[in-house]
């Protein structure tokens, strides 16, 4: 079943600058799909437009075959908490909140009871490998355990979709692998994973990749994806 369907998608900014020309796919719930493509090539505006965070100047985008068209602020934003899950290159973490605390963040604007909190909260940080982590302060934490907190503050909802932008670009390759052996974990659980990267090597642990070029995709290949081993 398509979770995320997109069509004949296009974003026109006020300038006449076309950041998205024509571009069509589906994705399916449980997929671990790449969107690869060189700065300028669009894949940064797509990623806005799939998060509700902007809006397509024409063609649709549905969720669960709903159309977002005509969403109010409130609905899409009740969207975001719920189905989506935002992880970014810069963490967006407070520094001087605990691991357990920064976690808990989308609870305070979710509809979950406060009395499950903090079982989600555990069990999103033990799902990324940090539960002895818990109690520190971000400031304290490697890069790597920063972007895996913030795997876990993604979690925390239990949404249907993860967004991962460019995830490891401020890593380095042994904190990025883990990273990413984080998300692929995830996918075999069941999640759904799109990751925005223009890193081949990164791209290999999705199971299909989508390039984009100029505002239009290019090309949709399916891969064997890259295998790996977690490390803590």
């Amino acid at each position: 079943m398509a979770i995320i369907e997109v069509q004949n998608v296009e974003r026109i900014f006020s300038d006449t600058t076309r950041a998205l020309r024509g571009v069509s796919f589906s994705i399916n719930e449980g997929e671990f799909v790449a969107i690869m493509g060189p700065s300028g090539s669009g894949k940064s505006t797509l990623l806005h437009i799939l998060g509700l965070l902007d809006k397509e100047t024409g063609g649709e985008y549905r969720i669960r075959g709903t159309s977002t068209k005509g969403l109010s602020r409130d609905e899409e934003a009740r969207l975001r908490n719920e189905e989506m899950g935002f992880v970014f290159q810069m963490f967006n973490l407070l520094p001087r909140a605990s691991v357990i605390e920064n976690v808990t963040l989308p609870l305070l604007y979710s509809r979950v009871p406060e009395g499950e909190w903090r079982a989600r909260v555990d069990e999103a940080i033990h799902a990324v490998g940090l539960s002895h982590r818990a109690s520190y302060d971000a400031s304290r934490l490697s890069g790597g355990e920063k972007q895996r907190v913030a795997i876990a503050r993604a979690l925390v909802t239990r949404p249907r979709v993860i967004f991962a932008d460019e995830p490891t670009g401020n890593l380095d390759s042994l904190s990025g692998a883990q990273v990413m052996a984080v998300l692929r974990t995830l996918h075999e659980k069941g999640k759904t994973i799109v990751l925005i990267t223009h890193e081949t090597y990164t791209a290999e642990y999705a199971e299909r990749i989508l390039h984009m070029k100029d505002g239009a995709l290019v090309s949709d290949t399916k891969v064997e994806a890259r295998r790996f081993e977690f490390r803590k």
